[in-house]
């Protein structure tokens, strides 16, 4: 009977250690794709909203605490600006900025999107990287129609509105996904104080 438990258990241990081994391995041969699709998503997100540049050049890439904070004494603190982008035209100009923001405040969990803004200020546009909101509702936050709301707009912060927007810093809320348009627009506010801080020259 101790031999079986003892047959038992050692076959038992062999096939974790197998089915873990075999684990590390796939996740060795796929770690590289996945990460090389990731930046190629993101590649592409920076040139759908800064069309106009030649090349992006890293100005940072990960957590900063200094943004941080100032992200949270400006109201953001469910909003991360994960990477911030230069944006230089053909003769080495530069353009504005392209940031990739993540928001913590979507209905089904994280938002991840990218976000051009001019040397001026104007919102040239956002891209979303990812997002998991309800289907035909929250969902409707990456379709052209919606964020076709902030493009080509100069404001300090956006506000959305249920009843039709009036002014250049207003958007129409998604019906029945308040939670998803609220998201986004503190996602793109937190863009925009993001723009403000790197302009000051306080993250370099």
């Amino acid at each position: 009977m101790k031999g079986s438990i003892v047959k038992d258990t050692a076959a038992i241990t062999i096939i974790t250690l197998v089915s873990g081994l075999a684990l590390g391995v796939v996740q060795d041969i796929t770690a590289d794709p996945i990460k090389k699709q990731e930046l190629l998503a993101k590649q592409e997100a920076y040139e759908a909203v800064f069309d106009t540049a030649d090349s992006f050049e890293s100005v940072y890439e990960g957590e900063n605490k200094n943004l941080e904070s100032f992200l949270d004494e400006n109201g953001y603190s469910a909003q991360n600006i994960d990477e911030v982008m230069l944006a230089k035209g053909t003769e080495g100009e530069e353009l504005g900025y392209a940031f990739t923001i993540t928001t913590t405040e979507g209905y089904g969990g994280d938002i991840r999107f990218a976000m051009g803004i001019q040397e001026d200020g104007t919102v040239n546009g956002i891209s979303i990287l990812s997002i998991s909101e309800t289907a035909g509702l929250g969902m409707k936050a990456d379709t052209e129609e919606f964020k076709n709301q902030f493009r080509e707009k100069k404001t300090e912060k956006f506000t959305y509105t249920k009843t039709g927007a009036k002014e250049d810093g207003e958007i129409d809320a998604l019906s029945g996904a308040t939670i998803t348009t609220n998201a986004m627009t503190n996602g793109v506010n937190a863009g925009l104080c993001a723009f403000q801080y790197v302009k000051g020259g306080a993250s370099k």
